[in-house]
């Protein structure tokens, strides 16, 4: 994969984000090896107190020249620029402004050659002296001695340089009406728009030299074409003003005239090329090279920690540039470390504590509790500096937004606090869903203390391998190290009871949550109040199928002193036992999901050897958390624990305050698991550092009543291509409506009433085969979904998602088409 982190960030220097480094293989297919954050390096020899006095720059100290850079150094520097929600920051390069696409109408093209034509014509005319009243104005404005009587002869020289004056003259106004009917200015700009300004001035200076040789085509060897009327006209004229072809025997009068015909040739060339923004621009940039003037705000590359050797902490710095250039720091370390500098520069203690740490531990310092500092192994690409996680690239088509097209679309705590919902079948097209990333992502932000995660699904989730978790539970397996707490280890039996009710009957529509949620507090409460410790799964079954007679004996062990209270608790249970509007019955059918022999091991089982564990634990510590649910036969009961593990994580999430790491629970399949009370509480994780991933086949696997609110509740919403049109009908309400400006373009015949207009408007017709018509463009703005129901069930490529993004500061993106393959 770590050329997918080169090529899809658009890197051309062969940059990927990095590996942990290690021995190269001895054999083509070798066993993996052990992760190198398992054996912590050997602590480097301690410095001297007073550190020797730097030979080069801070940003040069560690570098050897012609040394190879490390992978994880390369990484490091990688520039990381500010980009809009979601984008891949890794080597991002931002997108050039769009440009409107301009297509040149065929009437343009008709109007150019039109004109040419007719020009052309009437200049083979004017030669030939075939031009009706040809020779009319130029008697009327000469001297009538200059031509011989009755003729347009000339008698002396004055007649033939007047003769040549004329046909210039005609010439340029010939040329003049050519260029303004034909739009030559305008088929100009419109080639030269798109073009850079080295090409563009090219280009001009091209057809400039052409011009040039039509002008002057003596100057230039092998043409010998006659030369148009442009040079002749002008001396012509100041032979004429002069008096005698004496006045051309000046070198300075000349040589001006021919400056001054040569600039008026290269003037529209040099207007349409821009020559004198380009050259100006040249010249600054050779300036620029040949004197560069130092930059003090040049940053100093992160490999050579720049924090520290502003805080004069050179030792420490140098160690770590050290432990980089020697392939002992992966990016895992690397991100760890620079956490805590981070954290270290906040506080009041300023970095001594961080100093000696890293001088005693070097890279492995502030290793996980685990001692895991990377994963047994990667299938996504990610960029802990920063914390995201690469889920596909965005597609290059029209609805997506010019800044998102072609870059790569990220995922990060700052997206995933708002909670994601993924919906759609699984392996479409050959890409999965992206809940495999995102706790791969989340797993490794765990080794660098930012993060907890519990990832919840079956044993085929995508989940990675069980040696990447701290804990691993897995209800009904034997050799499960593990147990999953049922009250969350809790103490308060109200709140406890609530989970329970949650998980036990908030899918039930005809059942009150608050009503079973008093039934349970009415029994585990004096429970615990005469045993010392919350019931069992089996019984709690027993308590709530018991009658008056049964529940009076627990009442009995209740303490006469202090237990007043649960003592009337039970008391209104006892009465309410076996009547019609009990719930026991029915809590204690759905308990009975647990009370199998294949969990007669689990859930607070008395004498279980299986060390409990509360979801209370990812709240404190950066935990790697894995729940296998059970499956083949026991689906009704992984539904259960679903909703209740949710329930659990909302409630513990939502506990405490100021928590430095971000916790998230992400479930692969969410079918059954998403109760009322569970969607309201998704919103309210936001200010609490806490996200949900949620992953469903379909829309369908919620009631419909919730359809609306949890898309509503969730901030980053994935619709997988294979949707059906029922669920792109919630999405497509979800993400609403837009203006789009809309350009209609009414053709209207022109009628001519003048019959020389009639006579162009009816040669026009004849050459380009269309009638001569007046464009009405009407624009306006109206109102269009984003994405239909419709075309998300249908016009979603295999593969490719449509998704948006919203971030905790309240940053969103709008729908994006997603090739998730890439």
């Amino acid at each position: 994969m770590e050329t997918d982190g080169t090529y899809e960030s658009r890197d051309t220097r062969g940059g990927a984000v990095p590996r942990p480094g290690g021995p190269p293989p001895a054999h083509p297919h070798p066993t993996p090896p052990t992760p190198p954050a398992r054996s912590v390096p050997p602590v480097p020899p301690v410095p001297p107190v007073v550190p020797p006095r730097p030979t080069a720059a801070p940003g040069a100290s560690a570098a050897v020249p012609g040394a190879p850079v490390t992978p994880v150094v390369a990484w490091l520097d990688a520039p990381r620029p500010e980009a809009a929600p979601g984008i891949w920051r890794f080597r991002h390069v931002p997108p050039p402004p769009p440009r409107e696409a301009r297509r040149l109408p065929p009437v343009t093209v008709a109007g150019l050659l039109i004109p040419l034509v007719v020009g052309l014509l009437l200049w083979s005319a004017w030669r030939r002296g075939a031009v009706p009243y040809q020779s009319v104005p130029l008697i009327a404005f000469t001297p009538a001695d200059w031509w011989f009587v009755g003729t347009t002869s000339p008698r002396d020289w004055h007649g033939e340089e007047a003769r040549a004056v004329y046909d210039g003259v005609f010439f340029a106004v010939l040329l003049y009406v050519m260029a303004r009917l034909g739009a030559w200015a305008e088929l100009a700009r419109h080639l030269l728009a798109d073009r850079r300004p080295p090409v563009r001035a090219g280009l001009t200076a091209g057809a400039a030299l052409i011009a040039l040789t039509l002008v002057w085509p003596r100057a230039f060897p092998g043409i010998g074409w006659e030369a148009l009327p442009v040079s002749r006209p002008v001396f012509s004229l100041v032979t004429l003003i002069g008096g005698g072809y004496d006045v051309l025997t000046s070198p300075v009068l000349v040589y001006t005239v021919y400056a001054l015909i040569g600039a008026a040739v290269l003037w529209p060339f040099a207007r349409l090329g821009a020559w004198p923004a380009f050259v100006r621009e040249r010249l600054r940039s050779r300036a620029d090279t040949t004197t560069p003037a130092p930059d003090p705000a040049v940053p100093v590359p992160l490999s050579q920690w720049p924090e520290l050797r502003a805080a004069g902490e050179w030792r420490t710095a140098d160690l770590l540039s050290a432990e980089l250039a020697a392939g002992r720091m992966n990016d895992v370390d690397c991100a760890r470390v620079r956490r805590n500098l981070e954290r270290e520069r906040a506080g009041a203690g300023g970095l001594a504590s961080f100093v000696d740490t890293v001088l005693r531990q070097g890279a492995a310092a502030w290793t996980h509790p685990s001692g895991d500092r990377d994963l047994p192994g990667r299938a996504a690409v990610h960029d802990l500096l920063v914390g995201q996680v690469r889920i596909g690239r965005c597609a290059t088509e029209e609805r997506n937004p010019a800044a998102y097209r072609g870059a790569g679309l990220a995922l990060d705590p700052s997206a995933l606090g708002t909670s994601l919902l993924v919906v759609g079948p699984v392996g479409t097209g050959g890409a999965g869903r992206p809940t495999g990333p995102v706790v791969e992502s989340l797993t490794l932000q765990a080794l660098t203390g930012t993060c907890a995660v519990v990832a919840v699904g079956t044993a085929e989730a995508p989940f990675g391998p069980e040696a990447a978790y701290d804990v691993v539970i897995r209800p009904g397996d034997p050799s499960s190290p593990y147990d999953l707490d049922p009250y969350a280890g809790l103490t308060d039996p109200d709140e406890a009871a609530a989970l329970l009710a949650e998980g036990l009957a908030g899918d039930i529509e005809n059942v009150d949550a608050r009503r079973a949620t008093t039934v349970l507090a009415q029994l585990i409460g004096p429970y615990r109040a005469a045993h010392g410790r919350f019931p069992s799964v089996p019984v709690l079954r027993e308590l709530l199928e018991a009658g008056p007679g049964e529940l009076t004996a627990l009442l009995d062990r209740l303490p006469a002193d202090g237990a007043a209270t649960m003592r009337r608790e039970l008391e209104a249970r006892i009465r309410q036992a076996g009547t019609a509007a009990d719930a026991g019955p029915l809590l204690a059918d759905r308990l009975s999901l647990l009370d199998r022999p294949a969990f007669a091991e689990f859930f607070g089982a008395d004498g279980g050897a299986v060390r409990p564990f509360s979801l209370k634990s990812v709240t404190h510590h950066p935990l790697r958390v894995r729940i296998e649910l059970p499956e083949h036969g026991h689906e009704e009961a992984s539904r259960f624990l679903a909703r209740l593990i949710l329930a659990q994580f909302l409630t513990a999430a939502r506990a405490g305050t100021g928590r430095a790491h971000f916790v998230s629970l992400v479930l692969d399949d969410a079918t059954g698991a998403l109760t009322p009370g569970t969607v309201r509480s998704l919103q309210r994780l936001r200010p609490h550092n806490a996200g949900v991933v949620l992953g469903l086949r379909t829309l369908g696997e919620v009631p419909e009543a919730l359809h609306g609110p949890l898309l509503g509740a969730v901030g980053c919403r994935v619709a997988l291509s294979g949707i059906s049109t029922w669920d792109g009908r919630g999405f497509a309400e979800t993400w609403g409506k837009e203006w789009v400006e809309t350009t209609e373009v009414a053709h209207h015949t022109v009628f001519a009433d003048q019959p020389m207009t009639r006579f162009i408007h009816a040669l026009r017709k004849k050459i380009t085969g269309k009638a001569v018509t007046t464009d009405a463009v009407t624009t306006r703005k109206v109102e269009r979904e984003r994405w239909s129901a419709s075309e998300l069930a249908h016009s979603v490529p295999p593969g490719h998602a449509v998704v948006s993004l919203s971030t905790v500061t309240g940053a969103h993106t709008p729908p994006l088409l997603v090739d998730l393959r890439n």
